[in-house]
């Protein structure tokens, strides 16, 4: 059995180093075979996807790299020591595969999917296997908390029905924005979210005055012409960040920072959207063999294929409202350090447009609204982070992580900082029992949602039909 266990966490660990972007591409090729493409189909569609992400993280690691010295400037300016290093997601990714939940995670969280789907308690099928590192680390954090390597799987696995079932209640707002034809977002950092945004856009909407202020990129470009397009925006806004996180102590050195910054969000803007475009030409006939596949074992059902949400992050609102809430979040953290907040974002400020990328078509593409409830959600997360930091911190190191040099305590905004992170974390704390509490629930919250769907199928029917009779 140690032998066993052994070679599943050398395997998960060979995966784990390989990264998306090559891990993928083999896993969808074995997947598309699975659903009936020809080998060569599969290995295009593979391959593009691995293009496509090695494109989108580079652009994203373009964001990183110029933003995190800004970042670390203004929190220096404004004079506060934040000790919880935040390593980011790729890091975060690899804790998570590293641990022992991560190395089984694949085979549970696609018999997990399956059981959902023959059930009919979830309408997604989720192909983006690569993201199921978000259950594993939720996993590992709960195994850790209860020294329990089985309450680390079924914590995963609970994770896993939870994310799907938020994936279907969203769906409706992510096609419509988005015009994503079937497709749903079963993404453990953005998905959670939704819960928080629903709620806070129907106080936008009863706020006199504030319901009425468009702030969606088309009206910001009609009223503001050139300097409203995304391109000029990211330069605008990297400049000031620029400034703020930089300064003018050394004229020269400073103002090649600051422009250097500007130019690269500028970049951001404009090479985001088409890394994005050519992901998505991998995962379209992948996504179409997986809807074929499940209809034809499922007649008369309705399915969504779940796929990761890098394939949202380059729309222009998305991108918009994740540079401002760059300098935001720093603000945040370090207006919240008083507090007992403890986190500075660093690695994963490039990453948040994937924070908010489920809760802009709830606030219909609007900016201001989407900053600030994602400023709100953030602010809350890092609270979570903190709290979270020193299990984060120990399944790092058991799963071979080397702490950054210097750093005690590290956690991540994407997940550490994450609401379901919290929610089991904060649970399994209390005693292993809370892990059943929470299957029951999210099984009860499956099923609502399975409830949900059934209706909006009925109202949808109708209204096509009363558009047949109108014709």
């Amino acid at each position: 059995m140690d032998g066993f266990n052994n070679a599943l966490s050398a395997l998960s660990g060979y995966l784990s180093d390989l990264g998306a972007s090559i891990t993928l591409p083999f896993l969808i090729i074995i997947f598309g075979m699975i659903l009936g493409q020809k080998f060569t189909q599969a290995l295009r569609a593979g391959l593009l996807i691995g293009v496509g992400f090695i494109g989108l993280n580079l652009v994203i690691g373009l964001m990183g790299t110029q933003v995190g010295p800004a970042a670390e400037g203004i929190a220096h300016a404004l004079g506060v020591n934040l000790t919880t290093i935040d390593v980011g997601w790729p890091s975060s990714a690899a804790i998570a595969f590293g641990s022992q939940v991560g190395a089984i995670i694949i085979p549970v969280g696609l018999l997990v999917n399956i059981v959902l789907l023959a059930t009919g308690l979830t309408r997604t099928l989720n192909i983006d296997l690569w993201n199921f590192w978000h259950s594993a680390l939720v996993g590992a954090l709960v195994s850790a908390v209860t020294m329990n390597f089985w309450l680390g799987i079924a914590a995963a696995a609970v994770h896993m029905t939870v994310v799907l079932a938020l994936a279907d209640l969203s769906a409706p707002w992510i096609q419509k924005y988005f015009n994503f034809p079937d497709i749903s977002f079963p993404h453990g950092t953005s998905a959670p979210y939704i819960a928080f945004a629903a709620p806070l856009n129907w106080l936008f909407d009863r706020i006199p005055g504030f319901n009425k202020l468009q702030a969606d990129p088309e009206s910001i470009q009609k009223r503001f012409g050139v300097f409203g397009e995304a391109m000029i925006l990211g330069f605008i806004l990297g400049a000031l960040l620029g400034i703020f996180g930089f300064g003018f102590d050394d004229p020269r050195a400073d103002s090649i920072a600051i422009l250097t910054l500007a130019v690269s969000l500028a970049a951001v803007m404009v090479l985001l959207p088409r890394m994005v475009a050519l992901l998505m030409e991998g995962l379209i006939p992948i996504s179409e063999s997986a809807k074929a596949f499940v209809e034809k074992r499922f007649p008369n059902r309705k399915f969504y294929i779940g796929l990761d949400s890098a394939i949202a992050v380059g729309q222009p609102a998305v991108l918009a409202t994740s540079l401002v809430l760059v300098p935001v979040t720093v603000v945040v953290a370090v207006a919240l350090a008083p507090l007992g907040n403890t986190v500075l974002p660093l690695v994963d400020l490039a990453t948040i447009p994937f924070i908010v990328a489920m809760m802009v078509p709830i606030f219909r593409g609007n900016i201001i609204r989407s900053v600030i409830g994602g400023a709100i959600v953030i602010g809350l997360g890092l609270f979570i982070a903190t709290a979270t930091a020193a299990s984060f911190t120990q399944i790092a190191a058991s799963s071979g992580f080397e702490l950054p040099t210097g750093a005690t305590q590290i956690s991540s905004l994407v997940d550490g900082a994450n609401p379901l992170t919290g929610l089991f974390f904060g649970l399994a704390s209390l005693g292993g029992w809370t892990i059943g509490l929470l299957a029951v629930l999210a099984l009860a919250f499956a099923y609502w949602v399975s409830t949900v769907e059934k209706k909006r199928d009925v109202a949808r029917a109708a209204a096509e039909q009363q558009v047949t009779a109108d014709a």
